[in-house]
């Protein structure tokens, strides 16, 4: 069997309707950085390194394993993940793919590589909070951030498969997802994995990992993630998790969030849980110093103030009900709508 590289382009792949071969991608590249938007620049330019002779890519990463930093993911890694994603959902040659991420951050950039090796008619637009508003085409495969499918639920009946991924999708975001004939999956994964190594299907809680891929736990009960095509050593993340299958995993939250409060360790992703239906704006859970119990938990809503009944708060466990509630005008996110919740509480 040949091993694929970098160099190939499936004989089903297409751009915006055209079938185009490496020399005439080269040559689309070139007119984009020239003569494009700042996306179709950066599409451009992530085809011309693709196509050099280095066997890498130079990627920032996004912080999730630790502080941001230069990481070089070879070129034949992300051909496997391609691979791997193609057999997890099931995509064929010549299925429509819509690309609606920026090409600057590695989702976006797979979706390229995955057309190219896979054979996807790949249709792209500019990356904005509603994708879907002026498409009448209908897609079997598009991945989008939550902000982007919050925005574009009326319009999902023009998608058969959709992975959402880049933040958490919030439970109410996935009540609304749950009626719909659209196949939704959550996806887990960072730059470092060369975007996602697990996908749950939407109403259900437990991740099943990607083909070639082997999951542990630290003893912090950190999400550790094997992928020899990758790296060497394990990718340990910050992310608390249970093992269910060496395949499966739930998310818990993540340590950095973890508060401990008088000797009370709670994970506010679990109290946020709880939460969900009670509060119409967008909302999260924290702990800020407190000279009793080193932590207090406080409830933190977008928006203004607002009266709550007395039984608020029933369902939730003595140690986690807040202590205080904050009103803050307008959470700040990161560039893909991620909440950023510290720098949320800070003026």
């Amino acid at each position: 069997m040949i091993q694929l590289t970098h160099k190939n382009v499936h004989n089903y792949f297409k751009i915006n309707g055209d079938h185009l071969n490496g020399d005439e991608l080269r040559s689309v590249a070139y007119s984009f950085i020239k003569e494009g938007d700042p996306n179709e620049q950066a599409i451009g330019e992530f085809l011309l390194d693709w196509f050099d002779e280095k066997q890498y890519i130079e990627m920032k990463t996004s912080g999730t394993t630790g502080l941001p930093k230069l990481v070089r993911l070879q070129k034949q890694a992300m051909i496997q993940s391609a691979l791997a994603t193609g057999d997890f959902f099931d995509l064929k040659p010549g299925d429509k793919a819509l690309l609606c991420l920026p090409v600057k951050f590695i989702a976006g950039k797979m979706m390229l590589v995955r057309s190219l090796i896979l054979g996807l008619d790949l249709h792209i637009t500019e990356p904005s909070t509603e994708p879907l508003a002026l498409n009448k085409v209908i897609y079997d495969f598009v991945a989008m951030v939550p902000l982007q499918v919050q925005n574009s639920i009326r319009a999902l009946n023009k998608v058969k498969k959709l992975i959402v991924g880049g933040a958490k999708m919030d439970a109410g975001l996935e009540e609304k997802l749950l009626p719909l004939k659209t196949v939704v999956y959550e996806t887990y994964g960072m730059t470092e994995t060369i975007t996602h190594i697990a996908a749950r299907k939407v109403g259900e809680k437990v991740f099943t990992v990607l083909p070639n891929i082997k999951i542990s736990k630290d003893n912090k009960g950190c999400l550790m993630i094997s992928i020899p095509s990758i790296s060497e050593e394990p990718i340990i993340t910050n992310d608390l998790i249970e093992l269910i299958k060496e395949n499966q995993f739930t998310f818990l939250g993540r340590i950095d969030n973890v508060i401990n409060s008088g000797g009370v360790k709670l994970i506010p992703e679990q109290i946020e849980a709880k939460l969900i239906g009670k509060i119409n704006s967008r909302f999260f859970v924290t702990g800020i110093p407190d000279s009793i119990l080193g932590e207090k938990l406080i409830l933190v809503i977008e928006g203004e103030k607002q009266d709550f009944q007395v039984d608020f708060f029933d369902g939730l466990d003595k140690y986690e009900k807040p202590k205080e509630i904050v009103f803050i005008p307008k959470f700040k996110e990161n560039e893909n709508g991620k909440l950023l919740r510290k720098p949320s509480l800070q003026p």
